[in-house]
């Protein structure tokens, strides 16, 4: 795959980058060496690899929601510096 200026237009919108004059043919060279370097994966076999959509392997982690009890609510409530009606009193943020 070679990198035209078309496509450098194109992966310079994709990621919101300006190339300005200078810079474009350096920049044209380097994506050319990195795509290079990428094609050297199609040279592996990988008819007997079971594809994967993660490098470790991923398992639910979720837990059954049981009821459990809380925190009392007044131990929570000692450690207020304003309390009122056995609730935080903090200063107002909206007008």
């Amino acid at each position: 795959m070679k990198i035209t200026d078309e496509l450098l237009d194109y992966i310079g919108i994709l990621a919101r980058l300006h190339i300005s004059d200078e810079e474009r043919e350096k920049t044209k060279q380097e994506i050319n060496k990195i795509v290079e370097y990428m094609d050297i994966l199609n040279e592996l076999d990988t008819t007997n690899i079971e594809a994967m959509s993660h490098a470790f392997p991923v398992r639910n982690v979720f837990r059954e929601d049981i009821v459990q009890p809380s925190v009392n609510r007044e131990d929570i409530i000692l450690n207020a510096a304003n309390k009122k009606e056995g609730c935080f009193k903090v200063p107002k943020a909206v007008e």
